[in-house]
């Protein structure tokens, strides 16, 4: 089963090569990081500091350098505002270890730094779907992860809407805790951020490992077909 056209991109990013691939994954049960998820992720950080070693090393790796660019041009400093996979990788290789927040953020965490892809996951009962990639009007009141505050957008910055206007992501580095994941969550939206210069078989792969995972932990879920965005026009 599939969700085609759940998310639409506004012609002006389509125009940019703005492009996700997302899924649905109904019945799930959040818990604490399961002792395998921790252990993987450990692997993976291990891993991280090995083959990337530095920072230095980091932001010539060409996936990062294709978000860079993209946010370069919309006129976001990525050297201020980290790509939520980079910044996830740069916490790594300055000595620190993802943080273990449930076992299915975890696995996002885990994927994103597995392929430097920024992935989102949002508690799709949370939101009104369908859902628009666009450029920020200058009005949104946006209530990020990590906050108790809600924040003001300015114009021009790209974000995911609900039908109902609830600014569900800053893309590609914050969420918002309107959608989060939590321990009532049942049924999750992945999120896979493309952008120009990332292959969109690494995007697509992205998505369909944090499906792979979740159903280790969750085997009774079910899972649509992976799509890529439609776009307006």
């Amino acid at each position: 089963m599939g969700l085609l056209g759940l998310i639409v991109v506004s012609g002006e990013l389509a125009g940019l090569g703005v492009f996700v691939s997302y899924a649905v994954v109904r019945g799930v049960r959040v818990s604490s990081t399961p002792g395998f998820i921790d252990e993987l992720l450990r692997g993976e950080e291990e891993r991280v500091r090995g083959v990337i070693g530095d920072v230095g090393r980091l932001t010539e790796n060409p996936i990062v350098q294709a978000y860079r660019r993209f946010m370069w041009r919309l006129g976001i400093d990525p050297t201020k505002v980290r790509p939520s996979s980079e910044a996830l990788a740069r916490r790594v290789l300055h000595g620190g270890s993802v943080p273990r927040v449930n076992s299915v953020v975890d696995i996002g965490n885990l994927v994103s730094l597995k392929t430097l892809v920024p992935i989102g996951l949002y508690d799709l009962d949370a939101i009104s779907p369908p859902l628009r990639l666009k450029l920020s009007e200058g009005y949104e009141e946006f209530a990020p992860i990590g906050s108790q505050g809600v924040e003001r957008l300015r114009k021009g910055l790209p974000v995911i809407v609900d039908s109902r206007g609830l600014v569900i992501h800053v893309y590609p580095h914050r969420d918002s805790r309107v959608s989060m994941i939590t321990d009532r969550t049942r049924n999750v939206l992945v999120v896979s951020c493309g952008a120009p210069g990332v292959p969109r078989s690494l995007v697509r792969e992205a998505v369909e490992l944090v499906i792979r995972l979740v159903k280790d932990i969750n085997p009774l879920v079910e899972a649509t077909d992976v799509e890529v965005t439609s776009y307006e026009g």
